[in-house]
């Protein structure tokens, strides 16, 4: 993999050829792969595909090479089931207040809309890669489909917040399958020489849908109500597995085990976790007399419960055949800092897009529509900009940028926070525009350290770790903010954490060793 993580250009490909099985992809410029990044890491998106599409072997070297009609349909097809997740992760939370007004829930209720379905991502994402390595990536990708599409349509008819809830969990294991499978796909059909392009594609499709997820979200929930956003999925899905049906080569079949009891551990302790920082505050139910000291001691018991799991899960990791994180990663000291910092940087921007659409249609009292409009500077800035940055990180190195990018994006949750009471130009275009830029300079940089910093063979391992990380940082960052947005000042109290966890983010990666060295080291190279 091409580190764009510093280094002249002859030095990034004098490194690339030191890895022989592929020298296949040096027919490629560096700016042509470079280009591969400029649409992808919106917060809501798999932004780590090329590990997952690179990892797998090609299809033109096994002599199964599909034609290029088929090739075309199901990169048409992966696009199609990949934006069924993008589009549901972006447009959702517009319709968070509309939603919750109809319910009459509160916000620690309406925070597992959101985190039920990333708690079952986030646990289960590892164990859908190898689900489509042990069945098949098509025919997973086609399984993946039709639950996420059912579950959506579940969602869309929810009558109680618990029902809702449930779907959105089923949604989640679905988009577990979808996920990983879609980028397996894209790599098990394209031969090496092709999948530079397709992977160009798929993420200017991300992109897009991810772009047009706040406007389309708010104007559908204005126009037909929050259940409308729930029912693009079917016919989205419907059309995706008739082309799967039509066009889908034939896969290989790898011989796998799954880590089962990793996932359930790691659900478990999450969701614990999760619950607990969604109690925080002054909630309506604390308000009998006896109850504070009450909610205290259970809070304390589930928050002490899932960080046990946690300890427990990295004990079952150790002695797992088939850990879903070997141990030989988390001892990698790059590729630890990487995740953790990625944990407080997704983890921070999470507070925030849970926190303004209430402020923007409940205080501002904004249409729905209006409100998805003011998400558009981050994800435009990000989608137009993330190439440019990821050139400059190629001649200065990344971690100027991987420190810049959190630094920017404090300065913007503190910007938000001290302009609630300003205009909606100052206080969230403004702001939310340099949260765009700070963005668009860290997520290149990020993404290619995070697969510089281990070896090729664990690319595709490595881009699940990690997207599984930032999974792991929207949960506890919408939970948290659920919670302190019971506080009088909830929302500059949720903006003011955001910010010092983006800092905390900055201060990692400025500790983190260079994965250039990592590797030296690891391989014995002076």
């Amino acid at each position: 993999m091409i580190s764009l993580a510093g280094g002249s250009k002859a030095t990034v490909r004098e490194r690339y050829q030191k890895h022989p099985k592929t020298r296949l992809r040096m027919t490629t410029p560096t700016n042509q792969i470079r280009r591969a990044y400029r649409h992808e890491a919106q917060p809501f998106v798999e932004r780590y595909s090329r590990g997952v599409i690179d990892a797998e072997p090609c299809p033109r070297e096994l002599g199964r090479e599909a034609p290029p009609r088929c090739r075309r349909m199901v990169l048409t097809a992966c696009v199609l089931a990949s934006s069924m997740a993008f589009i549901d992760a972006t447009a959702l939370p517009v319709a968070l207040p509309r939603l919750r007004a109809d319910f009459g829930a509160d916000l620690a209720s309406v925070q597992w809309v959101l985190n039920g379905y990333m708690l079952a991502l986030a646990s289960l994402t590892l164990i859908g890669g190898a689900l489509a390595d042990v069945y098949g990536k098509a025919r997973m990708l086609t399984l993946g489909c039709i639950l996420f599409g059912l579950a959506s349509a579940a969602c869309a008819v929810a009558a109680s917040p618990a029902w809702l809830i449930a779907a959105r969990v089923v949604q989640g294991a679905a988009a577990a399958i979808v996920t990983p499978a879609s980028l397996a796909l894209i790599g098990a059909t394209y031969p090496r020489a092709e999948r530079n392009r397709a992977i160009g594609i798929w993420a200017a499709a991300s992109a897009l849908t991810t772009a047009g997820g706040p406007v389309l979200g708010g104007w559908l929930t204005e126009t037909f109500g929050w259940p409308s956003v729930f029912w693009i999925n079917p016919p989205i899905a419907v059309v995706a597995v008739g082309v799967l049906l039509v066009f889908a080569p034939k896969d290989g079949r790898i011989r796998r085990r799954f880590d089962v009891i990793g996932a359930a551990i790691l659900a478990s302790a999450l969701g614990a976790l999760a619950w607990a920082l969604s109690q925080i505050g002054p909630g309506e139910a604390h308000s009998a007399a006896h109850a504070p000291a009450q909610m205290g001691t259970v809070l304390t018991i589930v928050a002490g419960l899932g960080i046990v799991g946690l300890a427990v899960y990295a004990f079952w990791e150790r002695r797992s055949k088939h850990p879903m994180t070997p141990p030989r990663l988390v001892e990698n000291r790059a590729f630890l800092g990487l995740n953790v910092a990625t944990l407080m940087i997704y983890g921070a921007v999470s507070i925030m897009f849970f926190l303004l659409p209430f402020d923007l249609v409940d205080r501002r009292a904004l249409p729905a529509t209006d409100a998805g409009l003011a998400f558009l500077p981050f994800a435009l800035g990000v989608g137009l900009l993330s190439g440019v940055f990821g050139g400059l990180a190629d001649k200065i190195g990344a971690r100027a940028m991987l420190i810049a990018g959190p630094a920017g994006a404090a300065l913007a949750y503190v910007w938000m926070a001290l302009g609630q009471q300003a205009s909606l130009m100052l206080g969230v275009i403004g702001p939310m525009t340099l949260l765009g830029l700070s963005f668009a300079v860290l997520v290149a940089p990020l993404t290619a350290s995070v697969l510089s910093s281990v070896d090729q063979t664990d690319e595709g391992l490595a881009s699940g770790i990690n997207n599984a990380a930032s999974r792991i940082a929207q949960l506890a960052g919408v939970a948290l903010a659920a919670g302190v947005a019971s506080f009088e000042s909830g929302y500059e109290v949720g903006l003011a954490v955001a910010a010092v966890t983006s800092i905390g983010g900055a201060f990692t990666a400025a500790i983190t060793p260079t994965p250039a060295a990592a590797k030296a080291g690891d391989s014995g190279v002076a």
